[in-house]
């Protein structure tokens, strides 16, 4: 079959701004004719290489219009998820006893089906969480990145089996790192395809076998995933899938036949994670990434009009629904006047609207829940006397009226303390304040709980390197014009959180990643 996208070039979170006509005019073409083809379908559970009908079938609808059923998944029930976990556990042995060369052979194999399929996978991103063309792209180009990297860590690492020194006495040495045994893999709404697969993959390369829970409207995505684990040539019961709710997230959790849990999501629900995880007779892993209250500081010696760049198309892409958003930002009083002039001309001309039509920048929140938290956020900084310099309002119009749009937000001088600074809200808000001290602007943002990623736009390398040594994040940037806070790629940046946004101390993306799904293990030998 002939690639649609064959000699056009990849999308990356970085080069948006490139010539994407040609990409483009694929979606025009094709769009249309994958939604009429794959909405509206009824999609079962997967469990031990079987369809798993048990729990209740609901429908789903596209934050795009909810007019647009995409199709219906079932809540897992609780029985459901016993036999999840139990194909798992029986699919264990086998999958840990596999030579890890095999294990990397297969997982490459789902890369190749991804990137096979990379169109259709990108067309059910976009009517799914309602991303622009490029974000959707962006994140299956990713997925298969992640996979490739991760491979290649493993395949450096020798499967992370090597002989120690000898001891006293001749005895020898021998370490290596093994599976848990069974992971649940908790996937959010933003990125069903690159989270769900990179914490997936993590996983299944360490030798563990898997349940996924993905987000209750992933309709188009979950099934897929499924089919690409299945091509990859994975023994039954290995990789599992089973949908539904929060309660179905929690269930699957909580069950005494998970070794550990893999999540990405709020930091509410990733501490209630980690307790729960150590109140048995021992402690389980959490691998766990919990959102960011991610700041930028534009210096009196940035280049203006790439923070204005940065820090917009950071804090509104995907509708500020990254938890490497930027929601915050400090800028020099000096340069205060001129940056507010480039920053709410760059947010006036971002389109709003329907993300299956080409010049949209952003689509729609995910539902009324998030339009509500914005609404009310706004509501309460105008309260408490902070200016709104752009948006702060819904857009209803009759093309837009079945979906949740909400206009790009800039609110100026809000208290240090009030939400709209410290409340990770997930929408399109950004909060300005002026500094003249970079370092006392530093110290405010390191207030947080949260530390997940950070930016700074300076031509002077002194302050640049203050914000390095200072900020407490994980995932730095420095003069981005392509996101002052977002934009990590597998193998070039790490994503880490430090504090609230973490569990580990160790990100995705990264050399450390697959490690932490596997415990070490020292046998000695006598002489």
């Amino acid at each position: 079959m002939t690639d649609p996208l064959a000699g056009l070039p990849r999308v990356t979170y970085a080069n948006a701004a490139s010539d994407f006509s040609a990409l483009h005019a694929v979606f025009d073409r094709e769009l249309p004719a994958f939604a009429a083809r794959e909405t509206g379908r009824d999609a079962a559970n997967h469990v031990g290489g079987d369809a798993d009908p048990g729990g209740e079938r609901y429908a789903v609808a596209s934050p795009i219009d909810a007019r647009l059923t995409l199709g219906t998944l079932v809540a897992a029930d609780a029985a459901a998820v016993d036999r999840a976990v139990a194909a798992a556990r029986a699919a264990a042995p086998v999958w840990r006893a596999t030579p890890w060369q095999d294990r990397v052979a297969a997982l490459r194999r789902a890369a190749a089906s991804i990137r096979r399929d990379r169109l259709a996978l990108a067309m059910a991103s976009l009517l799914e969480v309602g991303k622009s063309r490029l974000e959707a792209m962006g994140e299956v180009e990713e997925s298969i990145d992640l996979i490739e990297y991760y491979c290649d860590q493993v395949e450096a690492a020798q499967g992370w089996d090597r002989d120690l020194a000898a001891g006293p006495g001749g005895e020898r040495g021998h370490d290596r790192l093994r599976p848990y045994g069974t992971f649940a893999v908790i996937a959010p709404f933003n990125y069903p395809i690159a989270l769900a697969v990179g914490m997936t993959t993590g996983a299944l390369l360490g030798g563990n076998s898997v349940v996924l829970k993905p987000a209750p409207g992933a309709a188009l995505s979950a099934p897929a995933l499924a089919r690409v684990f299945e091509e990859a040539g994975l023994p039954a019961g290995v990789f599992n899938l089973v949908c539904g709710d929060r309660d179905t997230g929690a269930r699957l959790a909580a069950h005494e036949g998970i070794d550990g849990v893999a999540f990405t999501g709020s930091h509410e629900v990733g501490m209630q994670l980690m307790r729960a995880a150590v109140a048995g007779r021992f402690a389980k892993p959490v691998l766990a990434e919990l959102g960011g209250k991610n700041a930028a500081f534009v210096t009196a010696s940035a280049d203006l009009d790439a923070a204005a760049s940065g820090v917009a198309r950071s804090a509104f892409g995907l509708s500020g629904q990254k938890c490497s958003s930027c929601s915050k930002v400090y800028v020099h009083r000096d340069v205060r006047d001129a940056f507010v002039e480039r920053m709410l001309g760059l947010a006036s001309r971002l389109v709003v609207g329907d993300p299956r039509a080409a010049g949209t920048f952003t689509g729609p929140v995910i539902g009324e829940a998030s339009a509500r938290r914005f609404e009310a956020a706004v509501r309460a900084a105008r309260d408490a006397g902070a200016a709104v310099l752009a948006g702060g309002m819904r857009l209803g119009d009759d093309a837009r009226a079945h979906g949740a749009y909400l206009s790009p937000t800039v609110v100026a001088d809000a208290a240090p303390e009030h939400e709209v600074n410290r409340r990770e809200l997930f929408v399109p808000l950004l909060s300005m304040q002026s500094f003249d001290s970079l370092a006392a602007a530093i110290d405010d943002a390191n207030r947080s709980a949260l530390g997940l990623s950070a930016g700074v736009y300076a031509r002077d390398a002194a302050e640049v390197a203050l914000f390095d040594d200072r900020i407490e994040a994980g995932v730095l940037y420095a003069n981005r014009p392509s996101g002052a806070t977002t934009g990590a790629w597998p193998g070039f940046q790490t994503f880490c959180g430090w504090k609230g946004s973490g569990a580990t101390g160790k990100g995705g993306l990264g050399p450390f990643y697959v490690q932490q799904f596997m415990r070490e293990q020292c046998r000695t030998s006598a002489a």
